[in-house]
């Protein structure tokens, strides 16, 4: 078995915060030559390994310790106790800019930020124009950087990390800046990482990017670590953690929301079966029953599902499907026709929602509030998730 790309071992950071610092002789006199300061733990006892060929997230809330554990990946920082070891060469994009110099201009910083990286210069030679069409400032290329945006200099340094073409690359939150365009060459250049075995290690606040981006997660609060594993159930856990109104109903399902409505259950009907069941091309109905404790003008309502291992695989709500609710009050029904299922057979679980005119008011949402089986239909696929339903034809 291949050894690890970087394993982590009882990682602890300090850092000192200083509440009066001796700034003057007369200050070190007075107190003794003694600064006041208490000591602030970053990280404490964290351990975990990431497998060669991962893509790995590190999420958790502001302050939690994330980004101290990629520096200390990147060996910009140093544990107080434990250890870290990494296989392979680095690259660390960590800040907008990072290496740097602001008089120098892109061409110069080119050079410069790769020889901090570790490349040649007859390297970066070998690269410069690919360095240059990635990061899509040509026109700029012999402008100071201190004259870029912000959007210019993550692209600039962002393309020179990843034509280091390092083992493993470090990514903090800088990608955030990127526009739409650029962030889909980010995604397909970890993806092409991935097919070339190398790891990536990203820390992002951006939830959808790494449930899709991510193959397995570390889930950091307070500098420790909660748990590591597949992305899915620990970012549905994280996820719920950080919701002050999430509670476990009396049936065991988690949900969230004001409460004003509430989705009493969700059922799937597909004609001449029973319920909860239905198979590959069958029309189906989910239905949603709720109550309206008070007036409710334009409400929302929604489905998610999800397959059995945690994949987000589907949503769609009224809204956007162009039915709008006048309002509610008291019980009611709304149904959602689906006139062929394409999916494969497999577990299902559905979730249902309740929410305001703007989606951004949550009502009621139950996870995983009922399971939907699915069998084989007429036509049979080999694999996956989906039943696209195609037909084989031989051309002459």
């Amino acid at each position: 078995m291949n050894e690890p790309a970087v394993v982590v071992d009882g990682l602890s950071k300090r850092f000192r915060i200083y509440h009066e610092r001796n700034n003057t002789l007369k200050a070190a006199i007075m107190r003794g030559n003694r600064a006041r300061y208490e000591d602030f733990w970053a990280l404490q006892d964290v351990s975990f390994e990431i497998a060669q060929g991962l893509t790995f997230g590190l999420v958790g809330d502001n302050g939690s310790g994330k980004s101290t554990l990629l520096k200390t990946l990147a060996k910009i920082l140093f544990p107080d106790r434990g250890q870290v070891s990494t296989r392979g060469r680095v690259a660390a994009l960590l800040e907008v800019g990072s290496g740097f110099h602001m008089e120098l201009s892109g061409r110069e910083n080119i050079y410069l930020n790769g020889s901090i990286l570790g490349m040649t210069r007859a390297e970066v030679d070998r690269k410069f124009d690919d360095i240059v069409a990635f990061s899509a400032v040509e026109r700029f290329i012999d402008q100071p950087v201190k004259n870029y945006s912000s959007g210019m200099y993550v692209r600039l340094g962002f393309s020179v990390a990843i034509h280091v073409e390092p083992e493993i690359l470090l990514v903090d939150e800088v990608l955030a800046v990127g526009d739409a365009a650029f962030q889909e060459k980010c995604v397909e250049k970890f993806v092409q990482f991935k097919n070339e075995g190398r790891t990536v290690v990203v820390v992002s606040h951006a939830m959808s990017s790494v449930r899709s981006m991510c193959d397995e997660v570390a889930w950091i609060s307070d500098g420790r670590l909660v748990e590591t594993g597949p992305t899915a159930p620990i970012l549905d856990r994280y996820i719920d953690a950080t919701r002050i109104d999430q509670r476990v109903d009396t049936e065991g399902r988690v949900r969230w929301g004001s409460g004003e409505a509430m989705v009493d259950a969700v059922d799937v009907v597909a004609a001449g079966r029973q319920r909860g069941r239905a198979a590959s091309g069958d029309e189906v109905v989910i239905r949603l029953s709720f109550t309206a404790h008070q007036r409710i003008e334009r409400p929302v309502f929604g489905f998610s599902l999800e397959s059995h291992d945690g994949v987000y695989l589907w949503a769609h709500n009224s809204r956007d499907a162009g039915l709008e609710v006048p309002s509610i009050n008291g019980p009611g029904t709304v149904e959602l026709v689906i006139p062929h299922l394409a999916l494969q057979p497999g577990t299902y679980q559905i979730s249902g929602s309740v929410v305001s005119t703007s989606t951004t008011h949550v009502y009621d949402y139950v996870r995983d509030i009922t399971t939907l089986q699915v069998e084989h239909g007429p036509i049979r696929e080999s694999g996956g998730y989906l039943a696209m339903f195609g037909k084989w034809r031989l051309r002459d």
